[in-house]
């Protein structure tokens, strides 16, 4: 069995969403997974930020352009018949659950069974639209076997065991719709996965089923070599490890969340990157062998914050950069790259909700300066340190270029530069004329 995952752009028409129908509908078993039409969830959030702001009378506003937004999309899949009343009660029985929470005092949980609203729809609406057309579906809801715990981690005991039994009630059907990102909490409240949202929905449940492939539509052709909103004629790589993509997913290629690729990986299932205009594309295969040596690609990491911890009480110290890391934990504040000299340690982070207070008390432990506006340059590939030339020819492409840090050696997949945000674009062409385009 496979799992395919399309994406909000991938729904974005009631065009784009006929076309999925046509390419799922090649008679193997699969589960469908969906995330919301595009735009539904920008709405849903504008929605409930009015609620939280006890401003009704724009909620009503918001509500009603998400209703007519709905009945537009339904009228361009269904244009008349019992389908299309079938659908528009969707849109409207959806919008009634919207408008139960506008009379109460609105919390984070009445705001997450908002949020789900749009996978609901979408999922409604593609399996109705199925029906329509004689392909034969079984609609499985997401919240009867998503589950996170109390950390917020997905409880993958849970998703297995559950979602075989969902799977056992149907052993003669091949099709399966379900939503993406939105799940239970270990409350059995509705919640959502927030990190890598549909496509980590789609890792899990092929991890969970030990599923053949793991297939990601978008609207890209799959990884490219430079990042395609920036830099002009790039091309698709056909094949990339799990660590090479995870390096890229995390610094910055936003095809695919990095969290994404951990459950395949463990379970050591291939996922494919697919483009729904170009079905027939190859897209980028990911799995645990890479096909060539060398750099493969080149990503960018913005709003990039740096802190610089300096002591004399580093010097010939041990147990300092443990004392240092525990704040990071306490505040629980990945760090993206970190250097260090006799009595200096750097970091940059990208999450700065908690920096304040991170500061305040790094300040325990000597001088404190942060720097923002910074971007992270990430240079990937199978890149052994017994090849030669690698390091070099990077940094002689961007000899012109002031880089602040330099991260090499901890990964044989990545080289990782930082650098003044106003350089970003400078540097990413610099890399791809000297990495890529040289060898064209």
């Amino acid at each position: 069995m496979k799992v395919v995952k399309f994406g909000g752009t991938s729904l974005g028409s009631a065009e784009r969403m006929q076309n999925i129908a046509n390419i799922i509908n090649d008679g193997e078993k699969k589960i469908v997974v969906l995330s919301a039409y595009s735009g539904a969830t920008n709405d849903l959030v504008n929605i409930a930020d009015a609620l939280y702001q006890n401003d009704k009378s724009k909620a009503d506003l918001l509500i009603s352009h998400f209703l007519q937004t709905g009945i537009d999309y339904v009228s361009n899949l269904f244009p008349s018949g019992e389908y299309r009343t079938q659908a528009e009660e969707i849109i409207q029985s959806s919008v009634n659950q919207i408008q139960s929470f506008t009379l109460d005092l609105f919390t984070p949980f009445e705001e997450k069974s908002i949020l789900a609203q749009g996978e609901l729809i979408s999922t409604s609406l593609f399996h109705l639209y199925l029906q329509s057309i004689g392909i034969k579906s079984v609609f499985l809801p997401a919240l009867n076997f998503m589950r996170i715990d109390r950390e917020r981690e997905p409880d993958n005991f849970y998703i297995q065991q559950n979602l075989e039994r969902e799977l056992a009630q149907h052993k003669e059907d091949n099709l399966f719709i379900t939503q993406g990102f939105i799940c239970r909490n270990a409350f059995g409240e509705i919640d959502n996965l927030r990190r890598g949202g549909s496509d980590y929905t789609a890792s899990l449940i092929g991890a969970a089923i030990q599923a053949e492939t793991i297939e990601i539509w978008t609207d890209i052709d799959g990884m490219h070599n430079n990042d395609p909103r920036f830099i002009a004629n790039t091309k698709p790589i056909e094949q990339l490890s799990f660590h090479e993509a995870a390096e890229l997913a995390y610094f910055g290629a936003k095809i695919l969340h990095p969290s994404s690729i951990v459950p395949a990986r463990n379970k050591n299932i291939p996922v494919l990157l697919k483009n729904t205009l170009q079905p027939k594309a190859k897209g980028t295969k990911i799995s645990q062998e890479s096909n060539q040596k060398g750099i493969k690609a080149i990503a960018a990491k913005d709003n990039i914050t740096v802190i610089n911890i300096q002591s004399d009480r580093m010097l010939l110290a041990y147990g300092f950069l443990k004392k240092i890391f525990e704040i990071f934990e306490v505040y629980k504040t990945p760090i993206d790259m970190i250097t260090t000299s006799e009595v200096a340690v750097s970091v940059t982070i990208d999450d700065t909700t908690f920096v304040d207070d991170i500061v305040a008390d790094l300040h325990k432990f000597g001088s404190v300066t942060v720097t923002k506006n910074t971007s992270i340059i990430c240079v990937v590939g199978s890149l052994s340190q017994s090849s030669k030339g690698y390091a070099g020819k990077v940094m002689q492409s961007l000899s012109e270029i002031p880089i602040q840090m330099i991260s090499y050696g901890a990964s044989a997949n990545n080289i990782s530069l930082l650098v003044e945000a106003k350089y970003k674009q400078k540097a990413l062409e610099q890399l791809h004329k000297s990495l890529f385009t040289t060898q064209e």
